[in-house]
């Protein structure tokens, strides 16, 4: 059982280190538009593929997220 544990400690570990990646990859883009709209020396393209990146990183958190709660609706309705 301490097995299953450990297994659950760790899924929830890789959860939490995505999250916390989604989040740094949205606050470096909002940073790089930001940038751009204050005249930095940055490039366009550069801010273009953060904000792509960080978009397709949070729409498929979502979708995991999504994804994470039917399996547990689907658990909650099997009768015991």
């Amino acid at each position: 059982m301490k097995g299953a544990a450990s297994e659950g400690a760790s899924f929830k570990n890789m959860l939490v280190e995505s999250f916390d990646k989604v989040n740094t990859m949205q606050q470096d883009a909002h940073q790089a538009v930001e940038g751009l709209m204050t005249g930095d020396d940055v490039n366009p393209a550069e801010v273009l593929t953060a904000v792509q990146k960080a978009d397709i990183a949070f729409k498929m958190m979502m979708q995991v997220r999504n994804k994470l709660v039917a399996a547990y609706q689907e658990v909650q309705n099997i009768r015991v």
